[in-house]
């Protein structure tokens, strides 16, 4: 049976908070102004950031050996590759597109402690080409559960994100489906899975943070 996301929040993000009330602001100008234009700004850009940064709670799988899908979105691409940098070996990659109407709340797909978080500065390409990967602004977080397996999530800025915002520090440990951070606005977050894992979504699926099955663990580890 699943069970449901361990950190109860509002069902918008708190970082949406600011957006929205600048579109609070358009309307009561537009209201004092008896300017219409802004009123109906206010209310389109108002209504479009609380549905930007909604944050719905997700029921989290608990079966054993599973692996949850690190945001909502399109499957881009599903690849075996040299991943060098962080895992240091072969991997399985799954690359998950979020267009600006996807929920932008990142989670982590598997319980485990946040060993290394690395920022990269790059471009802004369209965050669904393949070489967003390596010219795209990103952010990097290394995950090992209890068993020694790593996962690496990177968290990469689109075209019109220019913000990725991380939740989670060095040393902390996460539930699997866990919040940890969410990009403004349209973007993307690849995972990297070590060899003794399977993938069970394929290019084309569509998935959601926390709920959706990506994958599962080959022998199931003494950590869910």
């Amino acid at each position: 049976m699943p069970s449901s996301s361990s950190k109860g929040r509002g069902f918008i993000a708190a970082q949406g908070y600011p957006f929205i009330l600048a579109g609070v602001v358009l309307v009561l100008l537009g209201v004092m102004g008896g300017w219409p234009w802004i009123t109906g700004l206010g209310l389109v850009s108002g209504g479009f950031f609380a549905y930007f940064f909604r944050d719905p709670e997700r029921a989290i799988p608990s079966e054993p050996g599973v692996i949850v899908s690190p945001a909502d979105g399109l499957v881009v691409r599903v690849d075996e590759v040299q991943e060098n940098e962080f895992l240091k070996g072969p991997a399985r990659y799954v690359a998950i597109f979020m267009n600006v109407f996807d929920v932008h709340v990142n989670r982590s797909p598997v319980a485990a402690v946040v060993k290394e978080m690395r920022h990269r500065p790059g471009e802004y390409k369209a965050a669904s080409r393949d070489d967003a990967a390596s010219r795209n602004e990103q952010q990097a977080l290394m995950l090992e559960n209890e068993a020694g397996r790593r996962v690496l999530v990177v968290q990469i800025a689109g075209l019109l994100a220019r913000r990725i915002i991380t939740l989670v520090k060095p040393g902390q440990p996460l539930a699997r489906g866990e919040r940890l951070g969410l990009i403004c606005f349209g973007s993307r977050v690849d995972i990297y899975l070590p060899r003794d894992s399977q993938v069970q979504v394929k290019t084309g699926d569509r998935v959601k943070a926390g709920s959706s099955i990506i994958g599962r663990w080959h022998e199931i580890p003494p950590e869910t």
